[in-house]
């Protein structure tokens, strides 16, 4: 059987404030595997987690609970400097997102795979004007052919970028925060399917006629 690129299990990130008796202001709830290559659209509220899941999921933010595994091997026991073998995350200018170092790296493990097998796009750029989509588009798709997982996150504001998601991503996550301050992942293996769903029709409101 065949290891999956990426199994997210039992992870809980939970943050806190007060003293001396601490209470949790949020907490995010993460458990899924995806087993191959895939462009995976990811949407949410702001404030739902879906940075703090990408920052967990690439090793830049240390889980309370759970781990993941990336091509079957523990990424937070990774060599920091060696993280990006595994996964990148790019924010928004495509610039690479750092991490917290909790550790000396001589108690953390060499890094397996010699290049990155996820990609993580964190709500990035799209300029309509000038051809950019194309370009973006065709990369998302040559991450693919090599095998590669790419989880392309969105803040929809207006119909193109649904456009777009329903086009190049094969699987969908929505990140959904709760009354208690607790988000959860809901998932849909298309756009069609995700939309069905109340939260994600009340998260994108008249976006979704207009699409």
């Amino acid at each position: 059987m065949a290891t999956p690129l990426l199994h997210v299990d039992g992870l809980v990130k939970r943050y806190t404030r007060g003293w001396p008796q601490r209470h949790t202001t949020f907490e995010l709830q993460a458990d899924f595997q995806v087993d191959g290559p895939s462009v995976i659209g990811v949407m949410g509220a702001n404030g739902a987690g879906k940075t703090t899941l990408f920052e967990l999921i690439t090793g830049g933010n240390q889980p309370n609970q759970g781990c993941v595994r990336v091509a079957g091997q523990d990424i937070h026991r990774v060599r920091y400097a060696e993280r990006d073998r595994m996964a990148l995350h790019y924010h928004q200018s495509y610039q690479l997102r750092s991490f917290q170092r909790t550790r000396p790296n001589f108690m953390l493990d060499r890094a397996g795979p010699e290049r990155a097998v996820l990609h993580l796009f964190d709500e990035p750029q799209f300029n309509t004007q000038d051809g950019y989509i194309g370009f973006m588009l065709d990369f998302f798709r040559q991450l693919r052919r090599q095998g590669k997982l790419v989880f392309l996150c969105l803040h929809p504001n207006e119909p193109v970028h649904l456009d777009i998601l329903a086009e190049i991503c094969e699987q969908f996550i929505f990140v959904q925060k709760d009354a208690q301050r607790v988000s959860r992942l809901q998932f849909a293996h298309s756009l069609e399917e995700l939309t069905r769903q109340a939260p994600v029709r009340d998260y994108l409101g008249a976006l979704l006629t207009g699409a």
